[in-house]
């Protein structure tokens, strides 16, 4: 099954932005949301509108029973660069300093937030340079595959903010405490094969392969029960927080109900049979 918006190009061939191109793209083939950030002539440098349809796009294939799994990727060059510096030192960036102070902020439909809570699987084909903002994307997706010359840049505290979009929660789980704490400290960037070291990268692919892999992998993710990779990654999310006792309660609370779908009969069924199975998520 195929929708794509107008302006979108093929899921494999992420292209240059026009002056009329919306600065998220959104295609779906295949059971796999494509969702590509499209400001290439900034090197997809964050904007409103940007965080806006990133965020709105993020929702839609979450919430879209045909989507099966998601991925993230850049037109161009670069996959995020992060914050506009240019456009914040002219006072005009996403970090307004001329507005009244607030003691409370409404993230909850933000990026970093939705990419977070999202049910569906994300697979980030990281094209080129993640900086900032963009390296917060990457990693909060579900696994990273990486074009060999991209590259992590953790460079907050060389522009004198500090991580605001995931990284300080991340990292100390992926990484570990010191790890996070050196890359976040010294604002370091990582190569592809330093990435996938550190444990931030899934795979490293030949530059141009980013968006082949991912489709490979995505493809490998859509073909098995959606509710039940869905209830797994919301137990996996689940577990980062909670006792062993509690996190095996919950399981069970999950398995019960998957126990009762069709696709449980379907895959019990195909099995038997030795063939593949014809999952319809219900």
């Amino acid at each position: 099954m195929t929708q794509q918006t107008a302006a979108a190009r093929p899921a494999t061939d992420p292209a240059p932005a026009d002056a009329a191109a919306p600065e998220v793209l959104y295609d779906v083939r295949d059971h796999i949301a494509t969702i590509t950030l499209n400001a290439p002539e900034r090197m997809n440098t964050i904007s409103r509108p940007m965080l806006q349809l990133l965020s709105e796009q993020l929702l839609k294939a979450d919430a879209d029973p045909e989507v099966r799994c998601v991925i993230l990727t850049g037109s161009g060059r670069a996959f995020c660069a992060g914050l506009d510096v240019r456009a914040q030192a002219k006072g005009t960036g996403m970090l307004r300093t001329d507005t009244a102070p607030r003691t409370s902020i409404d993230l909850r439909n933000s990026p970093p937030t939705v990419l977070h809570a999202m049910e569906k699987p994300v697979i980030c084909a990281v094209n080129g340079g993640a900086a900032g903002y963009g390296m917060d994307l990457a990693i909060g997706s579900d696994i990273r595959i990486m074009a060999r010359s991209a590259k992590l840049a953790a460079a907050f505290c060389k522009r004198g903010v500090l991580p605001e979009s995931g990284s300080t929660w991340y990292l100390p789980r992926m990484i570990g405490w010191d790890k996070a704490a050196q890359l976040i400290f010294t604002g370091r960037t990582l190569s592809a094969d330093e990435s996938l070291a550190w444990g931030l990268a899934t795979e490293v692919v030949d530059d141009g392969q980013e968006m082949v892999r991912a489709r490979e992998l995505a493809a490998e993710v859509a073909a098995n029960a959606p509710l039940a990779v869905q209830a797994a990654k919301r137990m996996m999310r689940m577990g980062w927080n909670e006792p062993f006792p509690e996190h095996v309660h919950h399981v069970y609370l999950q398995l019960l109900p998957l126990m009762q779908t069709e696709d449980v009969k379907e895959g019990m069924k195909a099995f038997a049979e030795k063939r593949a199975p014809k999952f319809q998520g219900r």
